[in-house]
């Protein structure tokens, strides 16, 4: 009792009148000292983000094996030579009958699977094109939807064989993919149906199959894309109409489309042109719709197979402009000489990676966080994760040219080997993919970053936005209520809805603007790109100004802003920052972590030009140099000229406002949520920024 008495009148203070004031709470005071010292703490929080960006090549881990039944190479491979003869005349084949007329090679790949044992059938679809339609999004894949009296040219025919498993009860198959042109596909396209037939051959008189195998051969006479995601949507979404009977040439297309069971995992291969190195090379594409990545067990499988039973120089997407990277290599080189310094104080510490492989690592990170950040599919495996399917595309460089016999034999052999060891793996689960990790990104083939580490990087990007928020409030309320302060005492407490009003009325704004191009779009004769980006910049200048005229409040250089204190906009504009991020985390985080990096400095360092032009101190002119860089970094049509450059892919001339509204067309057209972040998060914000520069202090 009497240690509990002592505690309280320990959180006890007086007060001026007498009257006892408990203290707060330790996490209260924490946070009263976080918010006092923001200014400090903003700074140490933003340099400690970006430094954990650049420490995360360093931070990743080699990919390991999460599900132990998958046992990948555990089995000795079964393709026979009869196997790869029959894919290697069926390559043949398509080379004589591919000037024939059209439904032909359709039918001579239908009558090998036939012959393999397979129900093989035909799926016409219509390619139609993706339409931007602003209630659409993550709203599902799109219907591909078949129109009456439409002659079969306009349609897409794919080919589909399954074989049934003898061990399995028809509730599981595995789905592998060959995109082929049938009118003008080449020798290469060509090799991938050798691969996947000498492996459809074996897999049809195998016993130890649980699983049905579907062999798909997508038309993609219109895309690799299109043919896959119509054959999934009539997979999962079958539609009954008179218009489904048609017979396109000797192929009957009947409503004959046959099922197996649900799909536990697929395999797209493409055999792409002729390697640059001296070994055969395979390269993995993994990322699909806003970001999503199939099970990291999946591509640890197929690495694991091609490199330490196949032989295959595995790879996966880099920035290559970041390899020359003069500043990028001075940071891989201190640290690599921290970790020597570090492994000599202590050899357990095993720190720092060579600067090479830092280079290496941080190309590829640059490239996977990018990839995600789009939203758009790297490959028609992108269709199945829509139907949450862990699904990769694999495309083959062989190192030898197309015509060469010799050399065929063995590049199908070791091709098929991978897919028969891939789905020997894949046959052996009971359940879906789960064991591994969903939220990744690669530095390589073979290591990855984790979600629980490169969350770190975005958490401590964000963490002084609330602090600056809060500081910027307090210090905004108190200048307003000592100018607003009345002879009798009371004074208006509600002056800060003026700043939301302003920071509402924009977000409006960038929400109409990203309505904007559907509207253009209706636009008779207005097809190009060029012209469709300069009404839409001059209809949201017109539309900004509007803003400004109509609610004075908004416009910075109105008279009425003179009575509301910048300091309260900036920190209604940064919690509205602060909520957009967060939110953008949950959907996609790659633009969250990219979006972070342009809009929390831009918002920190915003502040009035006109008091430091007239002070002409220094510090002050360096702040607003500051801001004015920033903020001109960050408006999007600048920031994807800069993207374009280190990517390596330049500009085309002049025509910037046309190349970054087709950059927008994909992103709509695939329903990526980045472009709903940079219309109605990003865009609005950085205007409430450059509202603060210009604010008439």
């Amino acid at each position: 009792m009497a240690g509990e008495k002592r505690n309280r009148e320990e959180e006890e203070v007086k007060t001026d009148d007498g009257s006892p004031k408990i203290k707060p709470r330790p996490i209260v005071r924490l946070g009263i000292f976080l918010i006092a010292h923001s200014p400090v703490f903003s700074v140490v929080f933003s340099a400690a983000g970006i430094l954990a960006l650049l420490l995360l090549p360093l931070l990743a881990k080699n990919t390991y094996i999460s599900e132990n039944a998958l046992m990948p190479g555990s089995a000795r491979s079964m393709l026979s030579n009869r196997d790869v003869s029959a894919g290697s005349k069926l390559v043949k084949d398509i080379k004589n009958f591919r000037l024939s007329h059209e439904g032909q090679v359709q039918k001579l790949i239908g009558e090998y699977m036939s012959e393999m044992g397979a129900e093989v059938y035909y799926q016409k679809f219509h390619p139609e094109g993706n339409q931007f339609h602003p209630l659409h999004f993550f709203s599902g894949p799109d219907s591909y939807t078949l129109l009456d009296n439409v002659s079969c040219a306009s349609y897409g025919v794919n080919v589909a064989g399954i074989i049934r498993a003898p061990r399995g009860d028809g509730k599981e198959s595995i789905v592998l993919v060959t995109p082929y042109d049938f009118i003008n596909g080449g020798d290469y396209e060509a090799l991938s149906l050798g691969i996947t037939s000498s492996l459809f051959s074996l897999l049809a008189r195998v016993t130890w199959l649980s699983k049905d195998i579907i062999w798909l051969v997508a038309d993609s006479r219109y895309g690799d894309y299109r043919p896959v995601a119509a054959w999934l949507t009539e997979y999962h979404s079958p539609s009954f109409k008179a218009s489904d009977l048609l017979k396109c040439g000797e192929l009957n297309t009947a409503d004959n489309f046959r099922r197996a069971g649900t799909v536990a995992a697929a395999l797209v291969l493409k055999v792409d042109g002729r390697s640059e190195r001296f070994e055969d090379t395979l390269s993995i594409y993994a990322e699909a719709s806003n970001g999503q990545m199939p099970n990291l067990d999946l591509i640890n499988v197929v690495n694991y197979l091609a490199v330490h039973r196949q032989g295959f120089y595995v790879r996966v997407e880099k920035v290559v402009s970041l390899l020359s990277s003069s500043w990028l290599k001075i940071i891989g080189e201190i640290f690599e000489a921290v970790g020597k310094l570090a492994h000599t104080l202590n050899p357990d510490w095993n720190f720092g990676i060579p600067a090479a492989d830092y280079l290496e690592g941080s190309a590829t990170l640059a490239s996977s966080l990018y990839s995600q950040a789009l939203g758009i599919p790297t490959g028609p495996h992108g269709a199945f994760r829509d139907y949450q399917v862990d699904a990769i595309t694999l495309k083959v460089s062989p190192r030898f040219p197309p015509d060469s016999k010799t050399r065929q034999h063995d590049f199908f052999l070791r091709g098929a080997r991978l897919l028969e060891g891939t789905i020997r793996s894949v046959n052996n689960l009971l359940e879906k993919f789960h064991q591994s990790f969903f939220l990744y990104l690669l530095t390589s083939p073979s290591k990855f970053i984790s979600v629980g580490v490169y969350m770190i990087a975005f958490a401590l990007l964000v963490a002084p936005l609330p602090m600056v928020a809060a500081s910027l409030y307090i210090d905004g309320c108190k200048a307003l209520t000592n100018s607003t302060l009345n002879p009798a005492g009371n004074f208006k407490s509600w002056k800060w809805l003026d700043a939301a009003k302003q920071v509402f009325a924009l977000h409006l704004l960038g929400f109409i603007v990203t309505l904007l191009p559907y509207f253009i779009c209706q636009i008779p004769g207005q097809h190009s790109p060029r012209n469709r980006s300069i009404m839409w910049g001059t209809t949201s200048s017109s539309l900004l100004f509007i803003t400004f005229a109509t609610i004075p409040g908004c416009s910075p250089f109105s008279s009425r802003l003179h009575g509301t204190n910048w300091a309260v906009v900036k920190s209604v504009t940064i919690s509205a920052a602060f909520i957009g991020l967060c939110l953008m985390s949950i959907i996609n985080f790659a633009t969250a972590e990219i979006g972070a990096l342009l809009l929390v400095p831009t918002c920190l360092m915003a502040q009035p030009i006109k008091p430091a032009l007239r002070s002409r101190k220094i510090k002050s002119l360096l702040g607003a140099f500051c801001s004015m860089v920033l903020l001109t970094i960050g408006f999007p049509v600048m920031f994807f000229a800069i993207s374009k450059e280190l990517l390596g892919e330049g500009l085309v001339g002049l025509s910037l406002g046309g190349e970054f509204w087709t950059w927008l067309e994909s992103l709509w057209a695939w329903k990526s949520a980045t472009y709903l972040y940079i219309g109605m998060v990003h865009l609005p914000c950085w205007l409430l920024c450059l509202c603060i520069l210009f604010h008439p202090s």
